[in-house]
């Protein structure tokens, strides 16, 4: 088959406002919002009242804490998530003013008005710690955000992923985002066949913490189209677990070329950004039209001084239909269900 027969026979490239490439990001209406002191003022009257009544997550809910200046911001940035650039940096929180404890309740507080949480381990957690833990390689509870070595370009399991800063590093952890939509426009006009092969399902492992689901394995493609909303899908590290796994089949010549060129083309300035957040930057990012990754980074070696960030998985209820693979790994497949996670250890 030619390029361009291979080239007919995918999808004709998008032109969304997802589709945004390099720099381009940053002079978007919708990139950068930063937090007023009315916004400021919703916060902590919310808080306050969270503390007076020593209320759960479970009970800090839109409805019962609307914020009258900032609930309308964020619901304009989850709409934006959905159909705007898919990546919105929202400044600047004041940690600095906070405890551990109430910085976890406003992250809390500002995500569920953007989604529903959902559990980032098989134990349930919903808020998870991205720092440096000291795992050695080969330690079953070892996942990348707890390490300080460079992650490559990836998805997680959710509809939206947030992160709040708290400390950055001594030096390094630049996050670097693209446009998962440019990335399948950019493959497509120069790799049509490899960019076919993205469209056919991959094997994943689960991962080492994902205990609560039984199923060794799943399926699901990297670039996939469901009643015109496209959904881009990546993690190349359980991708090559699960073919370097006897009980399947190996890896095919093509398939790896797919996936080498995809990151190639990921790390190229022209379709790439790299920026930092800062400590009280909040970043949220559609995951089906994003991929994301951290630089490597050196930490302080006090304590307090150490990288440290939080992170939400997050279903969204404005969210796209996905194709039916999807479902070993995210649940439901229907628009705006709440679906991701990993399911609790049985």
């Amino acid at each position: 088959m030619s390029d361009l027969q291979a080239a007919d026979d995918l999808p004709t490239a998008f032109s969304l406002p997802a589709a945004w490439k390099g720099n381009e990001l940053f002079t978007r209406d919708d990139w950068r919002v930063t937090l007023s002191q009315s916004h400021r003022d919703d916060l902590q009257q919310a808080l306050d009242a969270i503390s007076l009544e020593n209320l759960q997550p479970e009970q800090i809910t839109p409805t019962r804490f609307p914020l009258p200046h900032l609930g309308p911001v964020l619901r304009e940035i989850q709409q934006q998530l959905e159909t705007g650039s898919g990546a919105c940096q929202l400044q600047r929180l004041p940690v600095e003013n906070y405890s551990a404890s109430e910085l976890e309740t406003l992250f809390w507080l500002i995500s569920v008005h953007l989604g529903t949480p959902v559990s980032q381990s098989a134990s349930g957690e919903k808020i998870f710690h991205v720092r440096d833990e000291g795992y050695q390689v080969g330690q079953k509870e070892a996942r990348g955000p707890n390490t300080r070595k460079r992650l490559s370009f990836h998805t997680d399991r959710c509809d939206v992923i947030g992160f709040l800063c708290l400390q950055q590093a001594k030096s390094g952890g630049n996050n670097q985002l693209v446009s998962s939509v440019s990335l399948f426009n950019e493959m497509r006009l120069r790799f049509p066949k490899l960019t076919k092969i993205l469209m056919q399902p991959f094997y994943y492992l689960r991962h080492n913490v994902d205990a609560g689901n039984l199923k060794p394995f799943c399926q699901q493609p990297v670039f996939s189209v469901q009643e015109g909303h496209f959904a881009g899908s990546f993690l190349r590290v359980l991708i090559d677990r699960a073919y370097a796994s006897p009980e399947l089949p190996d890896m095919t010549p093509q398939q790896r070329e797919a996936l080498d060129q995809l990151e190639a083309v990921a790390e190229s300035p022209e379709l790439s950004v790299t920026f930092q957040q800062e400590p009280g930057d909040l970043l949220f990012l559609n995951n089906w039209v994003t991929f994301h990754r951290r630089d490597d980074f050196e930490d302080a070696e006090e304590l307090h001084l150490k990288r440290h960030l939080l992170r939400v998985w997050l279903a969204v209820p404005n969210s796209r239909p996905l194709n039916p693979l999807f479902a070993d790994n995210y649940g439901n497949t229907a628009a705006g269900a709440v679906r991701g996670g990993m399911l609790p250890s049985r």
